[in-house]
């Protein structure tokens, strides 16, 4: 019927219109769900008060050690300083520094030691939290885990060699009490007599590039080492560094600590005993850095450097060691700061 022929002809042009529309329109990209990239790290947790707490923790860990291990190093600098006098070794040392300027010496530049070290253990240990995140983050989880020593290497040295220059000073002052007890009575007295009389370049830094020959190796070594016992006792442990007890982190940061401290000690003790020589008034020379240097190895001898005062600083380096990374953790745990540790990808 005429009717029903209408109604065809009606559907017939609205099916064709719409098949236009919808030509017409642009043609929208399918949905699909967005892949987001996991890691195992939880990175929204290093944030700036992370970085301070670590920088805070290491300030705290360097400067009490070290400060408790001033009369170590006042015996052992002497050793350095004048085998002749000193050739009874560690304990014929203690007592020999007792007996003759009685046992207060033992202290002698204590203050520059615990300043010096505060300032440096919290760029030292502070940097490199920040440099080894930064490069695991950048790296992503494989690549980081894959390369962890090298990123433990290169923190270590870039935040060594930050830290030294404020250090220097510092212990430029130490060792001039030490080989002079009377140059000064104080910390400041110290460093105001070396600016006067031989200027900020030879009063303070002349032991600059023989502290980073010490200073850069025997932290690349101390962190490197001690990172790679430390994985290894978590691993062969079965234990989660994240969920491990006090006790346990306690015991295997000493552990992982002192065998640290022994490599790095061995490693960097030539340059300690030429910072500790160059430090000395008159010693090597008056020329410039390169030839005074130069000079001491040679009236010193090679072998000499290397193991002169080597076994006293073994006990003093693995001890100050283990008892850094044992305060460090510590302090992070009070502060409520969880140490960043490498860990494999899923």
């Amino acid at each position: 019927s005429g009717s029903t022929l209408q109604k065809r002809r009606t559907a017939t042009t609205k099916f064709a219109n719409s098949l236009t529309m919808s030509f017409s329109k642009p043609i929208l990209a399918e949905k699909r769900p967005r892949v987001v990239a996991t890691s195992v790290y939880d990175w929204e947790k290093f944030t700036l008060m992370y970085y301070l707490k670590g920088a805070l923790a290491g300030g705290i860990c360097c400067g009490l050690t070290h400060g408790a291990l001033t009369p170590v190093d006042v015996v052992k600098t002497r050793m350095q300083l004048n085998p002749e006098a000193y050739n009874t070794g560690m304990v014929g040392g203690f007592k020999k520094v007792i007996a003759e300027e009685g046992a207060g010496a033992l202290l002698t530049g204590l203050a520059p030691t615990a300043v010096g070290y505060f300032i440096q253990g919290s760029i030292k240990f502070g940097g490199v939290e920040v440099f080894k995140i930064k490069f695991a983050k950048s790296l992503g989880d494989q690549s980081a885990w894959d390369n962890k020593t090298s990123i433990y290497l290169a923190s270590a040295a870039m935040a060594e060699f930050i830290a030294d220059v404020f250090l220097c000073p510092l212990e430029a002052c130490r060792i001039r009490l030490v080989s002079e007890p009377t140059f000064a009575d104080s910390l400041g007295a110290t460093a105001a007599r070396l600016m006067k009389e031989e200027g900020m370049v030879n009063g303070f830094y002349s032991g600059f590039v023989p502290m980073l020959f010490k200073q850069v190796p025997y932290t690349m070594a101390k962190f490197a080492v001690q990172g790679a016992v430390q994985d290894a006792m978590y691993k062969s442990g079965g234990v989660d560094p994240s969920t491990a007890s006090g006790g346990t982190k306690m015991s295997i940061a000493l552990t992982s600590g002192t065998i640290a401290g022994v490599v790095a000690a061995i490693i960097s003790h030539p340059a300690d005993s030429l910072l500790s020589k160059v430090n000395k008034k008159g010693a090597g020379g008056s020329g410039s850095m390169a030839s005074r240097l130069m000079n001491i190895t040679k009236e010193t001898g090679l072998m000499t450097l290397c193991t002169q005062g080597l076994a006293a600083r073994c006990v003093m380096i693995g001890t100050l060691t283990a008892g850094q990374f044992a305060v460090f953790d510590t302090v992070m745990d009070a502060l409520g700061a969880s140490k960043f540790h490498f860990h494999a990808p899923h």
